[in-house]
């Protein structure tokens, strides 16, 4: 018992996991949070073109 404790508590091997899972949801949130602007203004754009290009195929204005 007193071994398997001691080499739980020396093994390492999951809390390098558990950093590089914390470090990485770190950069994804900075990445949302500065990239916010430039996402909406892409989806914006995006969703206009599609409506504008269902507009043409259908020849109806959408309400």
């Amino acid at each position: 018992m007193n071994a398997s404790v001691r080499k739980f508590l020396v093994e390492e091997d999951g809390v390098t996991a558990l950093e590089y899972g914390l470090l990485a949801a770190v950069i994804a949130g900075i990445l949302v949070v500065v990239g916010k602007t430039q996402i909406e203004g892409f989806f914006t754009e995006l969703f206009k073109k599609l409506g504008e290009v269902v507009e043409d195929a259908t020849g109806k204005a959408s309400a």
